[in-house]
């Protein structure tokens, strides 16, 4: 059985948050008249505090060479619970126990001092570490090479761009000798291919018995690296340590955003009525509901309509959808394809299987239309809204950029 790498046990974390109460200004004037004491006591009596937990009860045990994404929404608390993990916070109860030496890259400039060279705070790093210079010197060449900053390497890190300073925090942390290594949302800040490089850094190392904890909201790159996988909510444990894909899965069904779409009590639509949408369910291949999709995912789109006959003909359905910025990216219409639905009974459901999603990273909402004999019968405008993922599209390992929307095409090369 493998050694326990991190345990932590009933970790709490609460915050005093101070409510100001509205009321007379005190200045400085009031302050001589009255007298500061007076002052004080009137600010003491307007204002309140109120505790806020931003984790209670969380625990956690983690093997040597385990990747564990922890995965949540803005605000579950997963920075918090790194930053006590790093030592950064002190946690208000609860304990902790490492074997061995952790590194971490939470955020743009943790760890480096602004008025050092890159040089400079290489060998810094190596040495809160516990690394001795002769350690360091070994490591050194390796990762000025990866994280591609040499030209720079004797330039203040305070004249880094962005992505510089995370090239090299990143390639510091990876490489310098700890067996513990803390990852946090910055890799978003690199280019996609720095973001691949890094990804394929830390499976390299997680195969050397490395433990790796990884905070993300890009399921994709939790998919490709980690093996494990937990789910904060709240500042509590909404899934324990689990296989990976599960705990991708759950969460992608927890998603705040509408995934399933009650629409019978929608009162903004027009047409003749003799067909109504019901609801509209975006389903997996396995048939579990979901309310975000990656890139290149095989999804169905299940809809479910109101008939006042027993059956209708010749019905056209379409689905539309759009950015967040109103641009039209793509419909799916069965008149389109040339499927048409000839005969549609009462609680029969339409389906649109879709093999790979093609919409690149971002918020899309569709709007849907149904038609009897070219006839609207129902059309609802942003009848639902959708959360697309970053995905491995064309099967090859590759994250694409979500930078704006766009849409993707399974296309292939030869020569002739």
């Amino acid at each position: 059985m493998s050694e326990p790498a991190v345990r932590i046990e009933n970790i709490s974390k609460s915050y005093k948050l101070l409510h100001r109460q509205k009321g007379q200004n005190d200045s400085i004037i009031s302050a001589f008249a009255g007298g500061l004491k007076d002052v004080f006591k009137r600010c003491e009596e307007r204002n309140s505090t109120e505790e806020f937990w931003a984790l209670k009860d969380i625990n956690l045990e983690l093997n040597k060479g385990d990747r564990i994404g922890i995965i949540g929404r803005n605000g579950a608390g997963k920075s918090t619970l790194l930053k006590i993990l790093s030592r950064i916070v002190k946690p208000t109860t609860g304990r902790m126990e490492y074997d061995g030496r952790m590194a971490s890259l939470l955020e743009v400039g943790t760890g480096f001092h602004g008025d050092l060279s890159g040089r400079e705070n290489i060998y810094l790093n190596g040495s809160i570490l516990g690394m001795s210079k002769k350690e360091i010197d070994a490591k050194f060449e390796e990762i000025v090479a990866f994280s591609e900053v040499e030209k720079f390497l004797d330039t203040p890190v305070k004249r880094y761009s962005s992505g510089m300073y995370v090239r090299l925090a990143f390639a510091v942390a990876a490489h310098l000798e700890s067996e513990i290594l803390i990852v946090d949302e910055v890799l978003a800040v690199g280019d996609v291919a720095f973001q691949k490089k890094c990804l394929g850094k830390m499976k390299e190392i997680s195969g050397q018995g490395k433990t790796i904890l990884f905070v993300s909201h890009n399921m994709a790159a939790i998919q490709n690296l980690c093996n494990k996988g937990m789910i904060l909510s709240g500042g509590r444990v909404k899934l324990g340590v689990s296989e990976a894909q599960h705990a991708i899965k759950e969460y992608m069904k927890d998603s705040s955003l509408l995934g399933k779409t009650k629409l019978i009590n929608r009162t903004d639509r027009e047409g003749e009525g003799q067909i109504r949408f019901e609801n509209i369910a975006l389903v997996d291949a396995d048939g579990t509901e979901l309310n975000g999709v990656h890139s290149g995912q095989e999804i169905n789109i299940v809809v479910e309509t109101l008939i006042k006959q027993s059956h209708v003909t010749n019905i056209s359905l379409a689905i539309t959808f759009y950015s967040d910025e109103g641009i039209e990216m793509l419909t799916f219409a069965n008149h389109i394809a040339d499927k048409p639905f000839d005969e549609l009974h009462q609680k029969q459901k339409l389906v649109c299987n879709i093999k790979k999603f093609p919409l690149t990273r971002g918020e899309y909402v569709a709007n849907v239309s149904i038609y009897k004999d070219s006839i609207l019968q129902d059309y609802i405008r942003e009848g639902f809204a959708l959360t697309v993922y970053e995905g491995d599209f064309y099967g090859n390992g590759r994250i694409l950029p979500g930078n704006q929307p766009s849409v993707l095409v399974d296309y292939t090369w030869k020569i002739q």
